[in-house]
């Protein structure tokens, strides 16, 4: 409805571009020559036409201007938004008829093979039934949040991301310190869900694995894009997690980052884990 009836606006500001000054002309005419003959000379009458067809464009036709090319950038943000929410029910609806029904086979088979007077097999059924397990988790997270439309891709998107913490810090006991800077208008509506979506995998990590007592979200501008910083003081990390095949989110996160060409980084510093997604210029 709201795209309709911005359509409807954007139609009718081009007509009356076209037509206001086709009325000006024929309005000072009929005035001129009903009213002000006696007074206005033809040749006055002549130079005063363009003048004021030109201070009618100054004072109307520019705000017409203005507001078209508002509405233009509206409609744009709105088949932008509407592309993502078409693509993240697209992916949904991948997860949900490929992997997440595989998955679901995978653990009937698993539970078939459990043997429980075999104990040779019993430590392997246990280990693969946790896989499946927390992979069928993920999954389903995943296919729940890209079916729930994002809070705001827009002006609001900085309180979907407080909205988030609140979450974490409601499900996890803990507080999460937030200093924020990035204007929105720098962001598309694409790189919001996106790093919406990063924020979310970075904090959901923290609670089930790192067991913190500090944690901080760090978002700011830097020249031709943004970085973000994602620290806690929890047990960390051995290794390289990255590559690790049971890090699904953090691979994911690394899959995303490398698509929308942001740099992610993870690293340990003075006893913290620092997660990093930065955007620089090309």
């Amino acid at each position: 409805m709201k795209s309709k009836v911005t359509v409807m606006n954007y139609k009718t500001i081009k007509i009356l571009i076209l037509v206001i000054p086709t009325l000006t002309i024929g309005v000072w005419e009929f005035v001129r020559h009903e009213y002000l003959l006696p007074y206005i000379s033809m040749e006055l009458g002549n130079w005063l036409a363009p003048m004021l067809v030109f201070l009618v464009s100054i004072t109307l036709l520019l705000k017409l201007f203005g507001k078209m090319e508002e509405l233009q950038k509206q409609l744009q943000q709105e088949q932008a938004a509407k592309a993502v929410l078409e693509e993240r029910e697209a992916m949904a609806q991948e997860l949900h008829d490929g992997i997440a029904q595989s998955l679901f086979l995978l653990s009937v088979k698993v539970d078939r093979m459990k043997n429980a007077d075999n104990t040779e097999n019993s430590a392997l059924y246990a280990s693969l039934r946790k896989t499946a397990q927390e992979i069928n988790e993920y999954v389903r997270q995943a296919i729940s949040s890209l079916r729930r439309p994002p809070r705001s891709p827009d002006l609001v998107w900085e309180s979907s991301v407080r909205h988030l913490i609140g979450q974490f810090e409601v499900e996890s006991g803990k507080t999460v310190e937030l200093d924020w800077s990035i204007p929105e208008e720098s962001l598309s509506t694409k790189e919001k869900v996106e790093l919406y979506s990063s924020i979310r995998e970075g904090l959901q990590n923290i609670r089930k694995h790192a067991d913190a007592d500090y944690v901080s979200i760090e978002g700011s501008a830097v020249p031709g894009g943004f970085r973000v910083l994602i620290t806690d003081d929890g047990r960390g990390f051995t290794g390289q997690p990255l590559d690790q095949p049971d890090r699904f989110g953090l691979k994911i996160m690394r899959e995303r980052a490398e698509r929308l060409g942001w740099q992610m980084q993870l690293a340990r510093k003075r006893d913290r884990t620092i997660l990093s997604i930065e955007k620089k210029r090309g």
